[in-house]
């Protein structure tokens, strides 16, 4: 594959930034409930509560949208995120809860497109948990009867019957979700936002969360807002304050690239009938997805933890890019001929167990984080459960899954520099073994 002309962003590659960027705070107020962040999950919280009747502000520190809720591959995935095995096996009484809430998030976010008419190119067409080898395969169907025993909907299923490339081996089919254009679904829920009550400060960047009495104070270069109650909404970001729990996320950064435009009589010829989006049965998943500008986006392969707050805006590595290129010429030899068009990434949050998680500091500070890759779905979902849960003073049973007790947190394992290392050395080495076998039986076989 070519990468001699990559256009590398700091922001998405899916759209342009917004032209009518709010202005930020320019002096001291108060509210009812102060929402910190203006990703998909900060603004469906806001408008939820503005729903509901409630004095709502948004502060954001670049636009709503900026941040990895318009930067991801855009597949609405239907199961939790994570290593489904490794879920089962640490957390197995917690999967039901898990599978209920992953299926119910992407209605939830497929009803948001439908109710408020959001042109994101949403495609209901599930998406597939892809086998590159035998072994993958096996992966596959041991994840199948978790998901299955845990309630979800699957189907297992050869490369054809599935209708994914003839490049992979089979997979396991997600009933439920689809794929979007993430940006374009951003700036539509940004959209509606800014159509709302709710009192909306781009160019925010919050500098310091603290408690004065029976309120919250929060301070911003412009001014201070003093609220009865806060959520932090803020995913990867939520470590630049000491009110912020240890240990309650580590933040990655997860690269995506996109083709040229392909000919659409080879994009026919490999097979992908069902247009579902793909992710690889790796330790640290590779996804791929075609898009309606007849190109194909496709992307991680490997993971970037931050080391410090705050965390800097950044371009993919260049060794990285090479580097997927290679792995899309061995998934789709017939296009390796294909160049690159573009590279873009961002942070996203991954939590010591893997899961979810939502909480309360105090009486009236909330939090939620950490999808785990899965938040174009589950983050807007959250996000409006917790807003449900300000008014009602109660939580709804699949808030109740995620919900930590006490916000104590134990320090995330293999999310250093060395164990992310040795994670990606692993699925090199099965990759080289996987082809080792690939090239003996062709051998035999010719």
């Amino acid at each position: 594959m070519k990468t001699d002309n990559v256009e590398y962003t700091t922001f998405s590659g899916w759209v342009d930034p917004p032209v009518d960027v709010r202005p930020g705070l320019a002096a001291d107020l108060t509210c009812g409930t102060v929402v910190v962040g203006g990703g998909i999950n900060g603004m469906s919280t806001a408008l939820r509560l503005t729903e509901r009747g409630h004095d709502v502000v948004l502060l954001e520190a670049e636009f709503c949208g900026h941040g990895s809720s318009s930067r991801n591959a855009g597949q609405l995935a239907g199961a939790p995120g994570g290593d489904l095995q490794l879920l089962n096996l640490l957390s197995r009484k917690k999967m039901p809860g898990m599978m209920r809430l992953a299926e119910h998030a992407a209605h939830h976010v497929e009803d948001f497109i439908a109710k408020h008419d959001i042109d994101c190119d949403y495609e209901a067409t599930g998406n597939a948990f892809a086998a590159v080898s035998r072994g993958q395969m096996g992966r596959v169907r041991r994840v199948a009867k978790i998901v299955t025993r845990a309630g979800g909907h699957v189907e297992v299923g050869t490369s054809e019957e599935l209708g994914i490339p003839r490049g992979f081996v089979g997979g396991l089919r997600e009933v439920v979700g689809g794929m979007m254009n993430p940006g374009k679904f951003s700036l539509g829920m940004r959209r509606v936002l800014l159509g709302s009550p709710a009192r909306v400060f781009e160019r925010t960047k919050v500098t310091d969360v603290a408690r004065d009495g029976a309120q919250v104070v929060l301070t911003a270069p412009g001014g201070h807002v003093r609220a009865d109650r806060v959520v932090l909404a803020t995913n990867a970001f939520a470590g630049e304050w000491g009110i912020t729990p240890r240990h309650l996320s580590v933040p990655i950064y997860v690269a995506e690239v996109e083709t040229e435009p392909i000919d659409p009589a080879r994009l026919a010829a490999l097979g992908w009938t069902s247009r579902m989006g793909l992710v690889t049965q790796h330790a640290i998943m590779e996804n791929y997805r075609l898009t309606p500008r007849d190109t194909i986006v496709f992307g991680v392969r490997r993971l970037e933890r931050g080391t410090s707050y705050p965390l800097p805006e950044k371009t993919p590595d260049p060794e990285l890019v090479e580097e997927l290129a290679g792995a899309f010429a061995t998934r789709f030899p017939a296009l390796s001929d294909l160049a690159i068009e573009r590279a873009w990434g961002g942070w996203i949050a991954i939590t010591s167990s893997w899961l979810p998680l939502a909480g309360r500091l105090g009486d009236n500070i909330h939090y939620s984080i950490a999808c785990n890759g899965h938040g174009l779905a589950q983050a807007p979902y959250v996000g409006t459960l917790i807003a449900d849960a300000i008014v009602d003073g109660e939580r709804h049973e699949d808030l109740q899954t995620l919900w930590a007790a006490k916000p104590k947190f134990p320090r995330p394992m293999m999310m250093g520099r060395l164990g992310l290392r040795t994670i990606w050395a692993v699925d090199r080495f099965n990759d080289l073994i996987n082809g080792s076998r690939r090239n003996a039986r062709s051998q035999v076989s010719s």
